[in-house]
């Protein structure tokens, strides 16, 4: 998030994030944004209205996927992602905190297969324990701050069958000091939590945007 986005965007949601921790709400943020931004997609610094392009190139090198495997799209946004999965026939359900969101995706992608609903990661619903073939968090848990990022983590990983894959999208530090914030990019230790929670990592690729000095990583676990 707050990729190559003007100054005065990123300070604004600065603010909205402070707030939000300010009154112990820390994801409540999210839906000021989507809300204000009145369908005005530059006014959401991660819209890209297109799939991530890690995770299309990590679609386009795999096997093809067994039809009807379920997947979760974890923060779902506007709904990009979530179609590019349903596209090669996953049973997609796509989530996202924000009520605006969720309306704006289904505003997008009239007729879709997907099951867009409005939840909370810090509150999954029982149904969806171990309930997925596929998850995909792509920056939602440096969104959070480190209060809850135990909490997050255990969420995400908790809906992942036995057997599947979680992808997993993020920025990452090199010291377990907390940064500032949003976003929160992740420690090493932070990441083992999700190994520790039984997940299996099968490959880390490390990016770098030279523009931006910022490293992210793509890691794909796998539930035994």
């Amino acid at each position: 998030m707050l990729e190559q986005q003007p100054e005065n965007l990123q300070f604004y949601i600065k603010q909205l994030a402070t707030k939000a921790l300010q009154k112990s709400d820390p994801s409540a943020w999210f839906e000021v944004l989507y809300a204000k931004a009145k369908g005005d997609t530059a006014q959401i610094p991660w819209a890209k209205l297109a799939p991530h392009p890690y995770l299309q190139d990590w679609l386009t090198n795999h096997e093809p996927f067994a039809f009807g495997q379920k997947a979760l799209v974890i923060g779902c946004g506007l709904g990009d992602d979530a179609q590019a999965l349903a596209s090669l026939g996953f049973e997609v359900t796509a989530f996202d905190i924000s009520p605006t969101a969720i309306a704006w995706c289904q505003q997008r992608f009239p007729g879709s297969t997907v099951n867009y609903v409005v939840a909370d990661l810090l509150a999954i619903p029982s149904q969806w324990y171990q309930a997925f073939d596929f998850a995909f968090e792509c920056r939602n848990i440096q969104a959070l701050p480190l209060n809850v990022r135990s909490w997050v983590i255990s969420s995400v990983t908790s809906v992942l069958a036995p057997g599947g894959t979680l992808l997993m999208i993020t920025r990452v530090r090199d010291t377990e000091a907390e940064p500032d914030g949003p976003p929160w990019p992740l420690s090493d230790s932070e990441l083992k939590q999700v190994e520790n929670l039984g997940l299996q990592q099968v490959e880390k690729l490390e990016f770098l945007e030279s523009e931006l000095d910022v490293n992210q990583v793509r890691i794909e676990y796998q539930r035994p």
